[in-house]
């Protein structure tokens, strides 16, 4: 197995080189380098040449996350026209909130078919909890629910449903990659209003000529954006106890600076954020750990279809909606991403569609989710707890 963070780095970038090469050939045309490198990084994971993802103890990965998902999000928001936001914000939006609630429906279908109490024992109501959080909002949300009804002490108990959780989340991104291509033929098409509309000189394609003093002016903004949102988020906790997320600080930041016509002339954004976004995709890869369902026992298949009667309600209830009032298939698989997997996978997917005109909802809709999970995971929960 590779270990040295050098040699991870560059297996990754590899595999997304590889990602992009399969995905031009006839036969992966359709799946796209979004879904091929999530499913190459699986690969190599299960058979054991990169380790699996494993918090803090796997700093590359936690870099990934820490630092790249954010640069990415505000590389490719200095992409947006803010004058598409209302013309696709509302839809996003109100299926994002039907698909929330279509999580917390099958959570409470899940625990009644799977047995409940009988089966899972005593924290039947906190597991359900935890997925409705963080299936709303994000990983924060499934562990605030697991830490207040002390789900976190039975670590094999906590383990066997964080291992579930990331097979599931990784398996449904690939599943929102794939979907809107299949479901295209029956639902509303596509339409100019709601197009990819790109800044006036940025390139059709994913091919950029830059130059080093652009790349340079590119970087430091997004280090400098990052670092700032973090700051200002935590000075704004603790001296006003505001909760701002820095993801919304970030969102804010890159959004005035779009509107500014130099920023849109510099070039290497775009290759920047699309190639920050594909290593993301590629650490979400090494989300599916098989060895770490088999290592649970019995507790796997039991929370596997727990989590899929959860995920299969909220895709019956979010693409249904969809269908009812004629809402794309693209947004609807945004909307149900930021559900499932979170802002950052959300705007990952609004970037693989070719959707720009999704990737400013799908970060904010994202975040909205961070601040909703709490809510709907501790109402699961007190429901299903009597």
């Amino acid at each position: 197995m590779i270990s040295s963070p050098l040699a991870i780095i560059a297996a990754l970038v590899g595999l997304m080189a590889l990602a992009e090469w399969l995905g031009k050939k006839p036969l992966l045309r359709h799946a796209g380098a979004a879904l091929l490198v999530i499913l190459l990084t699986a690969v190599a994971v299960n058979v054991g040449l990169l380790p699996a993802y494993g918090g803090e103890d796997t700093p590359v990965y936690a870099a990934v996350f820490n630092h790249v998902a954010p640069l990415a999000i505000f590389w490719l928001l200095l992409l947006v026209d803010l004058r598409s936001l209302g013309r696709v914000g509302g839809p996003t939006l109100a299926l994002f909130l039907i698909g929330s609630l279509g999580t917390l429906i099958g959570a409470l279908i899940a625990a009644k078919t799977v047995g409940g109490a009988d089966v899972l024992g005593g924290f039947h109501a906190a597991l359900a909890g935890m997925y409705v959080g963080t299936y709303t909002g994000g990983s924060v949300n499934f562990n605030a629910v697991a830490l207040s009804y002390g789900v976190i002490k039975d670590g094999a108990l906590y383990a066997a449903a964080a291992a579930v959780d990331n097979a599931a989340t990784t398996l449904w991104m690939a599943a929102t990659v794939a979907l809107p291509h299949l479901l295209r033929r029956w639902g509303p098409a596509r339409t100019a209003d709601t197009a990819e509309s790109a800044p006036e000189g940025a390139p059709d394609d994913e091919t950029q000529t830059t130059s080093v003093m652009d790349l340079a002016i590119v970087v430091a903004i997004g280090f400098a954006a990052v670092a700032f949102s973090n700051v200002a988020a935590s000075w704004l906790s603790s001296t006003f106890h505001v909760g701002i997320p820095s993801v919304l600080i970030l969102t804010t930041i890159a959004l005035v600076l779009a509107q500014v016509p130099w920023v849109q002339r510099i070039q290497g954004t775009r290759v920047l954020g699309l190639f920050a976004v594909y290593l993301f995709l590629a650490v979400i890869g090494t989300l599916c750990d098989v060895s770490a369902l088999v290592r649970v026992g019995h507790l796997a298949p039991v929370l596997g279809a727990f989590v899929a009667i959860v995920i299969g309600v909220h895709a019956v209830v979010i693409f249904g909606a969809a269908r009812l009032l004629r809402i794309d298939a693209d947004t609807a698989a945004v909307a149900s991403q930021a559900n499932i997997g979170g802002s950052t996978t959300a705007l990952a997917l609004a970037r693989s569609l070719g959707r720009a005109d999704l990737e400013l909802p799908a970060i904010l809709v994202g975040s909205l989710g961070n601040a909703l999970g709490n809510y709907l995971g501790f109402l699961a929960a007190s429901w299903l707890g009597g």
